[in-house]
């Protein structure tokens, strides 16, 4: 009995650091391996499929967050406990972290590959970075894609949403909020798909890491407490 209560309590942790890394790796993976050939938009379709891909895989077990500013949103708005959330946040970083690592050896089999000049996908912005943003620029931009993107979850997965459809529109989203926030900061609206990167390309994006990390968690925390004051709930039929 002991032992089932502990493969239980493994689930969903377990299919949060599953589809964690698989977002870090497919997405950072296209933006590292395959960014010459498809381009911004093939980026933003490679982490909004994986998203979808993860949601239909994993989200019957763990609701498929991987992200800790989409769970802290979650507890915000009620509907989950902080003491649930933590094991869902450790297993999103480590997860992350796992995706990027493999992503480094796998792109490091490329004879002209090198984690300092080519990266792993990490976020950033100013001198150099992307279009050159501003940080005020990067941190606006990242609390609203992540306010946008957790009121889309949120909503989608509503009591009062259809259940089959959540998947598509919260993958949709993150397609769009790539394709207009690659050239500002590479998009994060995720702490554990920046750490993980971050943490093996060291130096600037390291320093930069904590944007990535607080931004997020501003936005996403704001949409669970919208949610929890009840002014986006559905007016009866």
């Amino acid at each position: 009995m002991r032992q089932l209560r502990k493969e239980n309590t493994m689930k969903k942790p377990l299919a949060e650091f599953i589809g964690t890394f698989t977002l870090v790796l497919l997405g950072c993976g296209a933006a590292v391996i395959a960014g010459d050939a498809i381009g911004f938009a093939g980026i933003s379709f490679a982490f909004g499929l994986a998203l979808i891909g993860m949601a239909y895989g994993i989200g019957p077990v763990s609701g498929c967050h991987i992200n800790p500013a989409v769970t802290l949103g979650v507890v915000a708005s009620g509907r989950m406990s902080v003491g649930d959330a933590i094991p869902y946040i450790i297993a999103q970083v480590a997860g992350g972290i796992a995706g990027a690592l493999v992503l480094m050896i796998i792109a490091s089999g490329q004879a002209d590959y090198s984690v300092a000049t080519n990266g792993l996908g990490q976020n950033g912005w100013g001198p150099g970075v992307f279009n050159e943003y501003s940080m005020a620029a990067a941190f606006i931009f990242e609390v609203v894609a992540t306010f946008l993107f957790v009121v889309v979850i949120l909503g989608a997965t509503g009591s009062n949403a259809p259940a089959a459809m959540a998947g598509l529109a919260i993958g949709l989203a993150l397609v769009v909020i790539h394709l207009v926030g690659i050239s500002v900061t590479g998009v994060s609206v995720n702490p554990a798909r920046s750490i993980g990167p971050a943490l093996f390309v060291g130096g600037t994006a390291i320093a930069q890491l904590w944007l990535f990390i607080v931004a997020p968690i501003i936005g996403g925390v704001a949409a669970g407490i919208l949610f929890k004051s009840g002014l986006l709930d559905p007016d009866d039929a």
